[in-house]
């Protein structure tokens, strides 16, 4: 079929390409005049594809069709007329004119709010769903017969330009596309249009859209976002008309704030950080963004009572040759406007939408040390207020308060390590409530680094706050979450620029050798940060096929959702790379969180704070508390508000936390407990990688490793003389400083431990098992513990059982053969976080990993671990997993929805 476009705007002109695209012929575009010298979008791509275009500035005169108009179209051979968004009032004798007749794109369900601004009162008349109609045109206003209809979900928070942007718009130009095929097909629909539901609402005018401020709050929710952005809600408030953008339920608590006036309201308002707060009849909250005075100018609702708003600046020599360079800017864009004064209105002089991406775009060129948004182009909307909003933009006087640290600062590892030392609470570092500090220890020497914050009950009941109030009212929980990973792989970006400094920090913090610390404790932080950057946008739902109760049909279909705060207890062993194991994921699936670093390790979890402000991370989502697990972390086990809590570390706190989680709010909780990991040894093993590997699965990170193998099951035939390889290896390594990039083992994390290893030795020894080698403390400054074996370890011994935690091997012998008695051993404990064999022979391989009762089972390989693989244990070595798409499921929640029609 030949048909002709009539309309205009970016709709008629992505219509009228994806129709071409198709390959459908047409013969003509009739569109409005150019607007100041431009040309409608739809007529600019018909012009360039050689299309006849016609831009008629009506098409009747007194109701009467122009007969001049009405021969020119016919004189184009049209068979069909579309008409997207046409917003002309079109003669019936063009409309009835083709063989085909025409069809007309409505944005709503019809019959239901026929005519004008249909969007506008789909919010209004708060309608829980959306959608659009193609109907054939009739001589009524709105009334034919339907040819496809579509429909979305209304979100609580939808505005006319969201529910545009994601719904009308894409879906609305693919029904266009859609309806002209069936047209073309011959199998296009006319479904008369019933008057059961029809209704009709004019445009409405500035003088109705006063708010009524005596309803209940949604109410008056839709009201003001089903008037912004035209002609805009109003209320007084403070004694005057104040137009109201940007309106949000409020579900959590409701902020403190400034009260103020706000005519015909049960209460007074609040000016609060977040914006204006209203009530309504019922009591319920609802806040306002933006706020637009009578004279035109808009500010931030929270700016209301800031005298920095209203002060003129005094401008410098080269700040005043700026403003005439955006002069001309204007000018070019305003080029119908004769001069630019300092009150000529961007919008009023006819700028539109496209006009704002131009100047903002045409600032970044000129300008690149100032980078506006197009919400700054609304907020000042005439030359005087734009050129002093970009001017404070330019001496940064209105951006967020710039992030004061008093950090500790020390010459060590060939740098200046500067860290941060106090709580990190709502994007600021802020002494503990009371005063009260703790001394961080440098291991290598026994050494104090600094004072560092001691959080408190209240410390805690604060940074719990602050991330309730940024998951429901702040950026994050808005945020598009493909730019929430946008800000995630920045802050691994960051991370990896201040890898050197982060691997030092850690060194001297937690005793690891820094070239571990740089490979493994900061390098897989950063990968795990990139890999759940990458999970953002692709957490996704599922469709599911249900019975049906005939004759309506059902679709159900689920959502991952957030759980909201999120609590992380991490433990002092990897203190950078465990924060990043459960924060990562907790973040990509859209939660806050409130984070206790170990309370002898937490200096890197202080810089990691640092880094998540450059990076861009809202204030709130992120809070971190040092301190006691006895006071920090109980508060965060009993606190009413976290929905999750994730920890790592022993057996019997997570048993602890575990309860008191049930008692408080039956909140969700994923725990990474101890560990006595097996590792068996068969005589087929290649025997100098089962020596190497066998040593990094006791020895790696000094021992100090929740998946480090507690007991090593070794085939009689080999033991010998893999003990003798053993320590012929360890007393090959370097025991020394961990700065020193030789060095093979050092300290232990802390004095107590250390004194916990030596017991633990001692211990072994009464029971009756052979010291081959170490069980002492090394004979220098600082927490060294040798690098120990024991031998002839029985079942019933307490090292047999019992978790060291510490560079202490501890090897029993097996009867040559005996596979399902070696396997009977190695599962006979309550343990079962990883384990490991090590033979040549593929089906023993995988007869043993099936039978091993462990989350994890490496072959012929230990410590193997990977973001992407799922990390967690069985039995009392917790549940939940780390790493992997699984780790997201521990922070969403499922919601399964069903629809009926």
């Amino acid at each position: 079929i030949f048909w002709s476009l009539i309309g205009q705007s970016l709709f008629g002109q992505e219509v009228y390409t994806n129709l071409r695209k198709q390959g459908h012929k047409v013969v003509g575009v009739f569109t409005v005049p150019d607007k100041d010298g431009k040309a409608d979008p739809l007529a600019v791509v018909a012009e360039k594809d050689g299309t006849p275009v016609f831009k008629f500035p009506r098409w009747r005169v007194k109701g009467k069709p122009i007969p001049e108009v009405v021969e020119a179209y016919k004189a184009v051979g049209a068979e069909l007329n579309v008409m997207p968004f046409c917003s002309q009032f079109i003669p019936m004798n063009v409309i009835d004119f083709p063989k085909h007749g025409s069809i007309i794109y409505h944005p709503s369900i019809l019959p239901r709010h026929r005519g004008a601004s249909a969007i506008n009162w789909t919010l209004i008349e708060g309608d829980k769903k959306a959608g659009f109609s193609i109907f054939w045109a009739d001589d009524g206003l709105d009334t034919g017969p339907i040819l496809l209809q579509k429909e979305c979900p209304v979100e609580p928070n939808d505005t006319v330009d969201t529910l545009y942007n994601r719904f009308l718009f894409p879906e609305g130009i693919k029904a266009m596309v859609e309806a002209v095929q069936l047209i073309a097909d011959g199998k296009a629909p006319k479904i008369p249009q019933s008057e059961d539901g029809a209704s009709y609402e004019g445009i409405q005018k500035k003088s109705n859209a006063k708010v009524n401020m005596a309803q209940p709050t949604e109410v008056i929710h839709n009201w003001i976002r089903g008037h912004d952005k035209v002609p805009g809600a109003w209320a007084v408030i403070d004694g005057k008309p104040v137009t109201l953008y940007s309106s949000s339920m409020l579900s959590g608590s409701v902020p403190t704030g400034q009260p103020i006036e706000v005519e015909g309201a049960s209460q007074p308002g609040l000016i609060a950080k977040s914006g204006l707060i209203l009530f309504g009849s019922d009591g319920k909250a609802l806040q306002v963004k933006n706020l637009q005075f009578e004279d035109g100018k808009m500010i931030p609702a929270s700016k209301y009572f800031s005298s920095e708003e209203t002060a003129s600046l005094d401008l410098t020599d080269d700040e005043k040759k700026m403003a005439e360079e955006i002069r001309v800017i204007w000018k070019g864009i305003l080029s119908n406007v004769p001069a630019i004064d300092d009150t000529t209105d961007f919008f009023k002089s006819g700028a539109a939408s496209m006009d704002v991406v131009r100047l903002v775009e045409e600032l970044k060129q000129k300008c690149g040390g100032v980078q506006l948004q197009n919400e700054d182009v609304y907020m000042a909307t005439t030359f005087q207020s734009f050129i002093q909003m970009f001017v404070r933009r330019l001496r940064g006087e209105d951006q967020e308060e710039e992030l004061v640290i008093d950090y500790v600062t020390k010459d060590v590892n060939n740098m200046t390590v500067k860290m941060p030392y106090q709580c990190f609470i709502n994007g600021k570092f802020e002494d503990a409530e009371d005063g009260k500090t703790y001394n961080t220890v440098n291991p290598t020497d026994g050494s104090v680094i600094c004072k560092v914050s001691y959080a408190s009950v209240a410390d805690v009941d604060r940074a719990v706050s602050a991330a309730k109030e940024a998951f429901d009212n702040g950026p994050w929980g808005k945020m598009n979450p493909r730019d929430r990973g946008r800000l995630l792989y920045r802050l691994a970006d960051l991370m990896e620029e201040h890898q050197e400094e982060l691997a030092t920090i850690e060194t001297i913090d937690s005793g690891a050798v820094y070239t571990l610390a740089l490979k493994t404790h900061v390098g897989m932080s950063i990968q795990t940060f990139r890999y759940f950057a990458g999970w953002c946008d692709k957490i996704q739902g599922s469709t599911i096929p249900i019975n049906q109760a005939r004759p309506n049909r059902n679709l159900t279909f689920t959502k991952k959702e957030p759980l909201g705060v999120c609590a992380i207890v991490i433990p002092w062993n990897y203190p950078l790379m465990m924060l990043a194991w459960k924060s990562a994921a907790c973040l990509a699936a859209g939660n806050t969180l409130v984070l206790k670093p170990a309370q002898v390790t937490p200096l890197t979890a202080l810089k990691f704070a640092e880094l998540t402000v450059k990076a861009g991370i809202p204030k709130g989502v992120i809070n971190i508390v040092p301190g006691s697990g006895g006071l920090v972390g109980q508060r965060m086990s009993d606190h009413p508000d976290i929905r999750k809590l994730g920890f790592t570390g022993s057996t019997p706190i997570g048993k602890q936390i575990m309860k008191s989680c049930a008692v408080s709010n039956l909140k969700k909780v994923s725990l990474e407990l101890g560990g006595k990991s097996p590792l068996i040894i068969f005589s087929d093993c290649d025997m100098d990688k089962a020596v190497r590997m066998g040593m990094s699965s006791v020895y790696f990170n000094k021992g100090e490793n929740c998946i480090a193998a507690g007991r090593l099951f070794v085939e009689e035939s080999i033991h010998d003389e893999y003990i003798r390889r053993v320590v012929e290896e360890i007393k090959k390594m370097k025991i020394g400083d961990p700065l020193d990039r030789s060095t093979d083992h050092g300290p232990q994390n802390h004095k107590a431990h250390l004194d916990k290893l030596v017991e633990y030795c001692e211990i072994g020894v009464k029971e009756g098992a052979m010291l081959v080698y170490g069980g002492r403390q090394v004979d220098r400054p600082g927490f060294f513990m040798e690098p120990t074996v024991f031998t002839d370890v029985e079942d019933h011994m307490f090292i047999a059982k019992e978790e060291s935690f510490g560079p202490v091997m501890v090897v029993s012998k097996f009867k040559d053969g005996d596979v399902d008695g070696v396997l009977s051993r190695a599962n006979n404990t309550e343990f079962g976080l990883a384990s490991g064999v090590f033979t040549r022979d593929i089906n023993k391989a995988m007869y043993v990993s099936e039978r091993l009762e462990a989350g994890t089972v490496f072959v012929n390989t230990y410590n193997k671990t990977d973001v992407a693989a799922p990390f967690g244990g069985f039995k009392q070595s917790g549940f939940g997993k780390d790493l992997g798409e699984e780790a997201l499921h521990e922070y969403l929640r499922t919601k399964a929805v069903t629809v009926e029609y």
